[in-house]
């Protein structure tokens, strides 16, 4: 006899750099108006933006199906060569469909890869939001046009290989070797796009992970422009959830860790190795582990079982099936090495592995881990962040924001949801949890605010900030009791931030990862990509949109409406891109001002976004309706990257209403970048 049983009860007892900008869609965030003006600001590089007094809200993400998914990119794929003639690119530009979402009133979000005369672009990832066929709004990795000098490398993939290895060894790695001959590619994800080889070395880091550090070099001068690690870590707790639940298969007298009611995922053991995938854990009754780490199966269990939750967790509350949303199931491998403090994913093998902690004592498979890990997986597939400098930092603070999510959904009595990561594992000595969202600092290292230099921290540190403002969206700041554990979170200008709950706070998240963010996404494009889902979700003149600038507000990304003042002020804001010529004419974009009595205030704030490799080049103007100029910003030697500031201008010669703009002027040669977004705050 043969059957499948896809639950079981399971006896287990409780017992743990590069910092470009997002190109981002052009309107929703705020106050922009129609469809059209998006467009005609997507190709002709302006725009005016309005505050829109019906703002969209509550479009949500629909619930596909595998099949309906797969149909949609069929779809997509169909009409990619259409797609890349609207969208103006080059004749050598091709577009490769990675994902598809759909909002409930029929838009499309469609993701994809671009390829350059048959070579993959690296940071070339763009989102295109469509309705009826039509393009409405596009978020692009890049602003740069992919139009490298040459396809013809200078110097050989020897060479380019050899300099990767290198790097590897300097990181500590243990007998690294290529895993693969260098492919060529172009790399567009910092400044002007350029031929460069990609070298995947393998072989273990230095604390026996697995690595797949990728290393990109100039194809021309050998010079290294870009190193990741492909492998993404990070340690949770190893709680044990009590008596549970699992998905299985059996035939005849046999049972397997095969769960088929969520893609056939699968649960493996290494055994103490570290390479394979190890054997199918099988036994001849329905029951799997006691509750002790010296059983085998106890791990097992809680990763089978975690794996599981965050399967469910993504259906039932964003609707996607699976980690790509196919309904395919990922496989999970423990026993990884011997006294391996650590836990990781890796898109080579699209399977999570688990260490057993210090003295194999305290295996890392709790819920929280097994989400953050799996989380790792839906960020590669959707948004792609690269795992290095601020992009890196929102992809690990985005697992952590999930794993605390399913956590909470899990509403395991064992494993009851807190916004602590690791609080059981120990790995301190001291009972102290690994990382705090609350205030991330007090690990000891990972960062409360957002900083200039915050992408050249450890993307576990760098990702404080964010994870800190998941905590303030979602339960404010102050001091809070939640399931027992006492929060006090602190604000970087000292100012209050109201929470609007954990659930919205997810939902705005998501939207943002998937429809938003892209691979070089960073602090100031997260702002910018989950007030656009704000916007979209519940409206631009929402309490959970003034929520979600007041949160990134409380770890210094971007400015508070109203100036700060509890339920005062109003803001007006342009975020359609516009492209500034390099060493060229001046550009503007426009904000039009209504509903306002009298003169601008003397302290009228105006925020700037602004994505540029040398910012030094640049001329900043805010122009009054009446064409008065106010300098905001001299060129001159400044030898960075961004503008993120916010000025503040004695405006009270001027009338509050009408249309006002910020004009921009490269004055230097060789370095170019667009209007990201800007605001006009009226305290």
């Amino acid at each position: 006899m043969s059957s499948s049983t896809p639950h079981r009860r399971t006896s287990h007892t409780t017992s743990h750099t590069s910092r470009r900008t997002t190109h981002r869609r052009a309107a929703a965030v705020a106050l922009a108006g129609v469809a059209a003006l998006i467009a005609t600001a997507v190709q002709s590089g302006t725009a005016t933006a309005a505050p829109d007094p019906s703002p969209a809200k509550g479009n949500e993400l629909v619930k596909l199906s595998p099949s309906q998914r797969a149909e949609l990119i069929r779809d997509a794929d169909a009409a990619k060569a259409k797609t890349a003639d609207d969208l103006g690119l080059g004749s050598k530009e091709k577009l490769v469909v990675r994902d598809v979402a759909k909002d409930r009133d029929g838009t499309l979000h469609t993701r994809y890869e671009r390829t350059y005369d048959g070579l993959p672009v690296l940071g070339g990832d763009l989102v295109v939001a469509s309705e009826a066929g039509k393009t409405e709004q596009v978020v692009k990795a890049t602003a740069k046009a992919i139009k490298p000098a040459t396809v013809t490398p200078k110097i050989s993939a020897a060479k380019a290989e050899s300099q990767a290895v290198s790097a590897a060894k300097a990181a500590g790695a243990e007998q690294p070797d290529a895993d693969r001959a260098p492919r060529k590619v172009i790399w567009a994800a910092n400044g002007t796009p350029v031929l460069a080889y990609e070298t995947v070395v393998g072989g273990l880091q230095e604390d026996g992970t697995p690595n797949e550090l990728h290393v990109v070099t100039d194809a021309a001068t050998g010079a290294k422009l870009y190193e990741y690690q492909a492998v993404e870590n990070g340690t949770g707790n190893t709680l044990y959830s009590g008596t549970v639940t699992l998905g299985t298969a059996q035939s005849g007298s046999s049972y397997t860790l095969t769960d088929t009611a969520r893609g056939n995922h699968k649960t493996y053991n290494l055994n103490r190795g570290t390479s394979g995938t190890g054997t199918l854990f099988t036994g001849p009754d329905d029951v799997w582990g006691n509750g002790s780490a010296s059983n085998a199966e106890t791990a097992a269990a809680d990763a089978h079982y975690g794996a599981a939750l965050t399967w469910d967790y993504y259906k039932n509350v964003h609707g996607r099936s699976g980690i790509r949303g196919d309904g395919v199931g990922a496989y999970s491998r423990v026993h990884y090495g011997n006294n391996y403090v650590n836990a990781f994913w890796q898109d080579s093998c699209f399977c999570m592995t688990y260490g057993d902690g210090s003295g194999n004592a305290n295996p890392l498979t709790s819920i929280d881990v097994a989400a953050h890990e799996m989380s790792h997986g839906v960020t590669s597939v959707t948004a792609g962040l690269n795992y290095s400098g601020e992009s890196g930092g929102l992809n690990e603070a985005t697992s952590d924001i999930f794993a605390t999510a399913v956590e909470f959904y899990a509403n395991n009595s064992s494993d009851v949801g807190d916004y602590l990561i690791g609080e059981e594992i120990d790995i301190n000595g001291d009972g102290t949890p690994l990382r705090y969202m609350d205030k991330p600092s007090k690990d000891g290292a990972s960062k409360d605010y957002w900083y200039s230099g915050i992408g050249g921290v450890d993307v576990h540190y760098s990702s404080g900030p964010a994870n800190h403002f998941f905590y303030l969206l979602s339960e404010g700041s102050g001091t809070k009791t939640i399931n027992g554990v006492t929060y006090d979170s602190p604000t970087s200008d000292g100012l209050p931030v109201t929470g609007i709950g954990r659930a919205k706070a997810e939902k705005i998240w998501f939207r943002a990862l998937t429809t938003k963010f892209t691979s070089t996404t960073n602090y100031a494009g997260a702002r910018t990509g989950t007030l656009a889902a704000a916007g979209e979700l519940y409206g631009t003149d929402s309490a959970e949109y003034t929520a979600v600038a007041n949160a990134w507000a409380g770890i210094n990304v971007g400015a508070r409406p109203g100036g700060g003042e509890p339920g005062g002020g109003t803001t007006f804001e342009n975020t359609a891109n516009v492209t500034i010529p390099d060493y060229g004419s001046a550009v503007t974009s426009s904000v039009t001002v209504s509903g306002r009595t009298g003169n601008a205030p003397s302290n009228l704030q105006v925020g700037v976004d602004i994505v540029h490799t040398w910012r030094g080049d640049l001329q900043i103007d805010l122009v009054a309706p009446d064409g008065t100029a106010y300098r905001l910003k001299n060129s001159g030697y400044d030898p960075a990257a961004d503008v993120h500031e916010t000025y503040t201008v004695n405006a009270s010669s001027e009338t509050a209403n009408g249309t006002w703009k910020l004009r921009v002027q490269d004055q230097g040669p060789s370095d170019t970048g667009y209007i990201d977004a800007w605001r006009l705050t009226f305290p």
